[in-house]
């Protein structure tokens, strides 16, 4: 089975492409996320984690969610990062939580995808996004290979920089730079609650017809890209900028979805 957590898409499309190539059934996490449903999940002896990265690491409420949740039947697992620019020492902590799990660690890969967070960086526009795609192409590739040969993913360098990276860094960044305070609206907003129904952790609500933030964010960037209107601003970091989502690109690949019962 491949699970996966997606803000803006890209993850769900290396989702698709691999649970594709393997012929496996695929689960959100974002929709478990968002319910509050740790039940138990029945996967098989394969399980295949995909996720974007977060300061060098699987985001933590991906991680928590793993932590509560059963996986009925997983005997290794492999995990899949989509990132803007690298995972540094990510494989550490994979390494470290599939330990926790009881299951048998095969590695990690590394895609480079479009970026997304914009609250801190540029996203590409729609042509250089298209060429950023396909250029994982190959990446994705070897790692569904990897995988339906029940291989160990290749091991990556990463140094004491990437460890840095996946360590400090990654425990200062949470709390200084992931709160929702800074996103607000614009007078373009039409009141529509798209951002209320993509944010994983149910942290938009709707006030007077209009979106409001809470205190549990995990900068998915799901809702300011999502916004129809592009009504939505991270206080002047986002002014601008493009907003980004891979549904965008008119690129599309199918996996068979299995719902929660």
């Amino acid at each position: 089975m491949v699970i996966y957590f997606s803000g803006t898409g890209n993850s769900k499309y290396i989702t698709d492409r691999i649970a594709g190539g393997l012929q496996e059934k695929l689960l959100s996490m974002d929709e478990r996320i968002k319910s509050g449903n740790t039940g138990s999940v029945k996967t098989g002896e394969n399980l295949i984690v995909v996720v974007p990265t977060y300061a060098w690491r699987i985001p933590r409420v991906v991680s928590d969610w793993i932590g509560q949740t059963e996986f009925v039947g997983a005997k290794n697992v492999w995990y899949v990062m989509s990132c803007g620019s690298g995972i540094g020492g990510a494989d550490i902590y994979n390494r470290k939580l599939s330990e926790k799990k009881g299951i048998k660690h095969m590695g990690t890969a590394q895609i480079i995808m479009p970026e997304n967070y914009i609250a801190m960086f540029n996203a590409p526009d729609v042509e250089k996004a298209k060429k950023i795609v396909v250029a994982a192409g190959p990446a994705i590739a070897k790692a569904v290979l990897a995988i339906k040969h029940g291989e160990h993913l290749p091991e990556r360098k990463y140094g004491l920089g990437g460890r840095m990276e996946s360590g400090l860094v990654n425990s200062v960044f949470y709390p200084v730079f992931v709160k929702a305070k800074a996103f607000h609206t614009d007078q373009t907003c039409t009141g529509c609650g798209k951002c209320v129904k993509v944010c994983p952790l149910n942290n938009v609500t709707m006030k007077d017809k209009k979106p409001v933030w809470g205190s549990h964010c995990t900068h998915c960037m799901a809702c300011i890209c999502h916004c129809p209107a592009e009504a939505i601003e991270y206080g002047r970091k986002s002014v601008g900028k493009p907003r980004y989502c891979f549904e965008n690109l008119g690129i599309e690949e199918k996996g068979t979805l299995l719902k929660d019962q």
